[in-house]
Parts: C-alpha cells; structure tokens; sequence
C-alpha cells in the first residue's frame, strides 16, 4: 500500500470517461477507491479524481446530478483533487477552443488550457512525460489531450513533454491540493501520479486540526441539503 496507517477514501467521479480505470489504479494500491455521483457520496471522500472523458459532458452531467456546487465548494475549500485530461479542464480557470456555448468550469487552477491541443483522437499518442517527482521519464498516454498554454500564480509545472518546437511543454501541474495532467495516468502500469496524490491527501489530512475537521462536518451537511 502507497500510505501506512488508516487508508484514505478517495472518490472518483463516475459521471462518465474512464474513472473505473482510477479505481482499479488506487485499489492496486491498497486504497479505499470508491465511485461517486452525487453530493452524499462526495462527503465520504478524503480525496477527489476528476477522470477523463468529454469535458462539456462532464460538466452537463454534473449540473444534471447537482454536484457542480458541491464541486465548487470542495475546490474552493482547498480539498485534495486529481483532474485527468477533461478533469484538468474542468478545474482549469480559462480554457480555448470550447464548444459552443462553452461549459461550466470549476474555475480554481490557475492555468490557461487548449481543449484538444494535440489534435484529434487519431493523434492520440503515448509520450514521454519528463517528472520532477523523481526526476525520471515516465510514459504518458494523450488522447484528444488538452494542452496547457499558460501557467499562473503559484501554479507548479510536476511534468514537460517534447512537443513540436516546444522542449518542455507542461503537461502536469500542482497549485495547493490540485494535481492536473493532460494525459491519462490510469491508463498506464506506472502509479507514480496515483501515489503522489495519495501523499498529497495524506498532507492535507495531517494539517486538519480537529476545530478544521468540525467545521468541514458541517460544510459536508449543507452540502447534502443542495
């Protein structure tokens, strides 16, 4: 198991796209990984995967299952999340080339991201992701992947891949408890991104004072009244 002690729960959102990969992922590594799909189930969580699929569906299927404040109010409230290629959308501030109409966006990372800045899904690709974690290459795979174009704030670029004449595009990021990439690292053997969330929850956790734990308590139990 990636944490020793009590394992945290860590909810993946199962609104659609490739969250049963997520779980499957986190319960390799001896972690209590569960589904989620609506504002009770997000309560029960110490940690979030926002998984990737189509972005706009994500957040039309959120707003439908009244999870988009509830959502707001775990980012806001600075709760651990991991967002996957349309969950890096998702949690994005600014993002290009939506579809029309756009999509609601959580809006806390600060970064500007392109939907489908690698093309298409028939330049869907597996890349090199060059990792600060442990300073190592590790394979990340890009399908219809959106690209980030600009990094704000205290926003910290984690991985680089070589794209075009660009030798250290971003491609994985961490602002607080927020971990992004563009890519899928469920689909992949590697846990390295898994794990590195898992210490990020177990960070988040280890700064909770027991007034915090209160407080969230009674967060969680407006929350359910939504």
């Amino acid at each position: 198991p990636a944490m020793s002690g009590s394992q945290p729960a860590v909810g993946v959102l199962a609104l659609q796209g490739a969250f049963a990969e997520h779980v499957a992922m986190l319960k390799k590594l001896g972690v209590n990984a569960f589904e989620i799909r609506n504002p009770l189930e997000l309560t029960k969580a110490d940690g979030l995967v926002i998984p990737g699929g189509e972005s706009s569906t994500i957040s039309l299927v959120a707003e439908e299952w009244k999870l988009i404040e509830p959502l707001k109010k775990w980012v806001s409230e600075s709760r651990p999340v991991f967002g996957t290629c349309a969950g890096m959308i998702f949690l994005s501030k600014d993002a290009k080339n939506q579809k029309k109409n756009g999509q609601k966006l959580l809006g806390e990372l600060d970064i500007v991201v392109d939907r489908n800045h690698f093309g298409r899904q028939k330049f869907s690709f597996e890349g090199e992701v060059t990792c600060s974690i442990d300073n190592k290459k590790h394979s990340g795979i890009f399908i219809r992947a959106p690209g980030i174009l600009e990094v704000n704030g205290s926003t910290e670029i984690l991985g680089t891949i070589e794209h075009e004449q660009n030798k250290a595009m971003p491609v994985a990021v961490r602002q607080g408890c927020m971990l992004a990439t563009s890519f899928h690292p469920e689909l992949t053997e590697d846990p390295i991104w898994h794990e590195y969330f898992l210490s990020m929850i177990k960070e988040f956790k280890g700064k909770k004072s027991p007034r915090d734990s209160s407080s969230s308590a009674a967060a969680s139990a407006s929350v359910i009244e939504l």
